[in-house]
């Protein structure tokens, strides 16, 4: 099935307010329209559709899907920054503290960065919404056509590049279980 797209006149309209000319293929809107018992299926259904279509925006106006997805987004950035920053501790720890002590914090921090690098990987990796940010941004928002929607407080979602993120973090990673395998082998063989 299709998904219906924002119309050309309402990206004109939303030029004319002073908004950015957006293509109908920029953004998708998830409207909060009960049609019956299974409106929440049809939300997720819509929301799904929209993800993989690869919009540039998507807005959210069911607010439990809205929350819903901004908490699954909040919890991937959380173990992304976790990763980099433990796996980061990891490798810097030994320059900074005595040799005989770093082991003490570089070791559980480079176990922290694995352990939230492979939960990434395994949970959030292959899902399209690990594609997209919460928009904050006012200006940014004031571009967009939410004149048009009911709901006061939308969720929306902005698509971005994550490929760079990802080669950092598993990077990091990466280095930390060398390190790691190495410090372990170096105290066991003592």
């Amino acid at each position: 099935m299709a998904l219906p797209r924002m119309s050309v006149g309402g990206a004109r309209e939303a030029f004319l307010q002073g908004g950015v000319s957006l293509s109908a293929t920029d953004c998708y809107i998830v409207h909060e329209i009960y049609n019956g018992e299974n409106a929440q299926d049809q939300f997720e259904y819509e929301l799904e559709q929209a993800l993989e279509a690869q919009y540039k925006y998507i807005v959210i106006e069911p607010t439990r899907i809205g929350d819903e997805t901004a908490r699954w987004i909040t919890v991937g950035n959380c173990l992304h920054k976790t990763t980099v920053l433990a796996g980061t501790a990891c490798l810097f720890t030994p320059l900074a503290l005595p040799l005989d002590y770093s082991h003490y914090i570089s070791l559980p921090a480079g176990v922290l960065s694995l352990a939230c690098c492979t939960l990434y990987g395994i949970s959030w990796q292959f899902d399209p919404c690990c594609k997209y940010q919460v928009e904050y941004d006012a200006y940014r928002l004031s571009r967009l056509p939410l004149h048009t929607l009911t709901s006061s407080t939308p969720v929306v979602l902005v698509r971005k590049d994550d490929l760079h993120r990802k080669r950092l973090h598993n990077t990091i990673a990466l280095a930390a279980l060398v390190y790691c395998a190495k410090k372990i082998y170096e105290l066991c063989a003592v």
